[in-house]
């Protein structure tokens, strides 16, 4: 009487085996951790935008304006 095991070659028990069960690091999922890499980099380029427009509004105020809300050129590239 033949088997499953006895049907098997050679050739079958080489063959690679894959883990299937992959734990995700931190329980997060690859396609999880690239979301969330890939809205950082949307959240750092908003912020800088913002800052660059916050900058190039303040550079068109007169000193007299700038000075109304308390803040002197020199101050402006610190922001």
């Amino acid at each position: 009487m033949l088997t499953a095991v006895n049907l098997l070659t050679e050739k079958d028990m080489k063959m690679a085996a894959f883990e299937t069960t992959y734990i995700p690091v931190n329980g997060a999922s690859f396609g999880e951790r690239l979301s969330s890499a890939i809205r950082g980099f949307v959240a750092a380029i908003t912020a800088w935008n913002d800052e660059r427009m916050t900058r190039i509004a303040l550079s068109k105020l007169s000193d007299r304006e700038l000075d109304d809300i308390g803040l002197c050129r020199a101050d402006i590239s610190a922001l």
